[in-house]
C-alpha cells in the first residue's frame, strides 16, 4: 500500500490557523490537485476534525475518519469511521482492493502515520501566506527524510513539491 501524505501549508509552514479552520486560503489550483490526487488513490484518511471542518463527504472517493468516539457511525458506503490504528486501516484497505491511500490530515492524524513508519510520500502545495502561529503538519516530532521527486508551479502564486520518504 503507497501511503501519500498531502497538505496544504502556508510559506512559514502551517496547515491551518486552529483546528477548526476551513482551508479557504489555498487557491483553485490546489482543490484541483487535492481532488486529482485524492480520486486517483480511491481513498483519503482523515481525523475527525478535519471531517467535521470540511463538513460532508467528498465524492468520487471513499472517506476514513478516524475517530476516537464509538457513537459516530455511517451507513454509507464512501464514509467509514473508525478506532482503529493507521496499520490496521491500510490493512483493511489492502484487503478491499486498495493500493494507495492518502491521508489529509489533521496534524495528529499525520503524527499517527509518520510515527509508526507508515508514509511513503510527502505532497505540499505551498500557498502564498503566512500565519505566524497556527498549526504545523505534525503535532509533535517527527523524524523523516526527504528526497525530492519533483516541484512545479500549479498557478502563479503556488508551487507543488513531492517527496519520497527515505527508509533508514
Amino acid at each position: 500500500m503507497h501511503v501519500c501524505l498531502m497538505v496544504a501549508i502556508t510559506v512559514d509552514g502551517k496547515i491551518a490557523r486552529a483546528v477548526d479552520h476551513y482551508p479557504d486560503w489555498t487557491g483553485k489550483a490546489d482543490k484541483q490537485l487535492y481532488v486529482k490526487v485524492t480520486k486517483k488513490a480511491g481513498v483519503m484518511i482523515m481525523g475527525s476534525t478535519t471531517f467535521d471542518t470540511i463538513g460532508r463527504v467528498l465524492p468520487g472517493r471513499k472517506t476514513i475518519v478516524m475517530t476516537r468516539n464509538p457513537d459516530r457511525r455511517s451507513d454509507r458506503d464512501d464514509l467509514v469511521y473508525t478506532q482503529a490504528p493507521p496499520v490496521q486501516i491500510l490493512a483493511d484497505l489492502a484487503t478491499q482492493g486498495y493500493e494507495e491511500a492518502v491521508v489529509v490530515g489533521g496534524a495528529k492524524i499525520n503524527q499517527l502515520f509518520a510515527e509508526k513508519g507508515l508514509i511513503d510520500e510527502l505532497i505540499l502545495t505551498l500557498s502564498p501566506y503566512a500565519f505566524g502561529s497556527g498549526l504545523s503538519i505534525f503535532s509533535g516530532t517527527v523524524n523523516l527524510k526527504l528526497a525530492l521527486k519533483e516541484f512545479c508551479q500549479i498557478d502563479e502564486n503556488t508551487l507543488c513539491i513531492r517527496y519520497r520518504v527515505l527508509r533508514p
